[in-house]
């Protein structure tokens, strides 16, 4: 037998119904915020991850699936969503057409890390990006927005949400100094990787999830502490937005996100219930990425949810299927046939319906068509045929009368 690939799943019946909920309550809210669905390749060039993610990131170094393809063109499968959405909006001139481009996004990503609940090798995200405002209400109103998704599936009670400012370029240059400062007095207790990272990009020593480099981060001066002006009101400006809409936060100073292209807003979604991944999501202000990727200035903001860590915050909760009201059970080949047309035409007229192929005895039938929660039972064999009739068995008041063949129809099935 050929196995599924360590990491990768198969989403099946009933449990892809939880996740249809999921996705469609994330484009009813987002419709309403005026977005639009946007859709991109799974493969990219590995060039977008590495100059928009960060060369010294643990995404790019240690778990994008990357390959050469026959042309010797090196190739990844996304580790996520941001990157491949600002590559179509500059490759597709949309800055030229609509600069205050709104697109969300439903896909799978790809990294390769130790599985574990809520985090495999395959995973989908739910995301959302703004180009072209560079307003902290815009920051509010995307990070309101998904408050409201996760209020749609009640799960607000279940989640937190954290934010943070990492303030402005200049503002972050001056921040490494001091940072680098603090982490070269722990160089002896610092990972491999975050000793390296010193003179890279110090700021990712905040991020890394060693013990020991987590305890020397929890001691070293916030960036928040360090940003002013401009950044301050921003941020400032972003709290009194969500405020206003009664969204409820906390300042979280040690968020830096795991990505190098972000500045100013940044925001995590937390839960408690999930164990080890407690955070289901997150985003913030990204803009000079769009610039760096080879389009013109211009600012942008998105997120992005683990539609896998929201299936599993949901707890499996069902989703009823959706009832049948007509099952045909045909006892003949000839029966069979008939079904086919005559089940045709009452889905036409609206009705949700099955046909039983499988030739097994009618006491079988019954039973499945009571596990399926048909409301009716057609029942088609060679002497209905011959008189042009079917039996339609009542499951619930277990009735059963006869209707003409031609004559069935949404009204005459009740």
């Amino acid at each position: 037998m050929i196995n599924r690939i360590k990491g990768m799943y198969d989403i099946l019946p009933p449990d892809t119904a939880v996740w249809r909920r999921v996705e469609d309550a994330f484009l009813a809210v987002s419709r309403r915020y005026g977005f639009a669905e946007a859709r991109t390749p799974i493969l990219e060039r590995t060039e977008l991850f590495s100059r928009s993610i960060g060369e010294t990131t643990d995404i790019v170094e240690k778990e994008m699936y990357t390959f050469a393809d026959k042309s010797e063109r090196s190739l990844t499968l996304r580790p996520e969503g941001t990157a491949s959405m600002v590559r179509a909006y500059i490759e597709n001139n949309v800055p030229a057409s609509d600069a205050a481009a709104k697109w969300v996004y439903i896909g799978p990503m790809y990294r390769y890390e130790r599985p574990q609940k809520g985090r495999n090798r395959q995973f989908s995200q739910l995301g959302a990006e703004v180009f072209g405002v560079d307003a902290a209400s815009q920051d509010a109103e995307l990070i309101v927005m998904a408050w409201r998704f996760l209020e749609s599936l009640d799960l607000a009670g279940h989640v937190s949400l954290e934010i943070n400012s990492l303030g402005d370029a200049e503002e972050r240059r001056r921040y490494r100094e001091v940072l680098v400062g603090y982490l070269e007095g722990h160089r002896a207790v610092l990972c491999e990787d975050c000793v390296r990272r010193l003179g890279a990009n110090p700021m990712r020593v905040l991020d890394c999830k060693m013990e020991a480099c987590s305890a020397v981060a929890a001691g070293a001066p916030m960036l928040l502490d360090h940003i002013d002006g401009a950044s301050r009101t921003h941020f400032d400006a972003l709290r009194r937005g969500l405020e206003a809409a009664g969204v409820p936060y906390a300042v979280n100073p040690r968020i830096v996100r795991g990505l190098d292209y972000y500045n100013r807003t940044a925001f995590e979604f937390k839960t408690g219930e999930l164990g080890a991944q407690d955070a289901i999501g997150g985003g913030g202000r990204y803009d000079g990425l769009v610039a760096e990727l080879g389009g013109p200035p211009t600012p942008a903001v998105g997120f992005a949810l683990g539609l896998d860590r929201v299936v599993l915050l949901l707890g499996g909760s069902a989703v009823e299927a959706a009832k049948l009201d007509f099952y045909v059970a045909p006892l003949s080949e000839a029966a069979q046939t008939t079904a086919v047309a005559l089940s045709d035409r009452l889905r036409k007229d609206g009705l949700i319906g099955e046909v039983d192929f499988s030739g097994r005895r009618l006491k079988h039938l019954f039973a499945r068509a009571e596990r399926r929660g048909a409301r009716t039972v057609l029942i088609l064999g060679d002497d209905e045929l011959a008189k042009g009739v079917v039996q339609a068995r009542d499951m619930a008041a277990k009735t059963q009368r006869e209707i003409r063949i031609d004559d069935l129809s949404r009204r005459t099935l009740g």
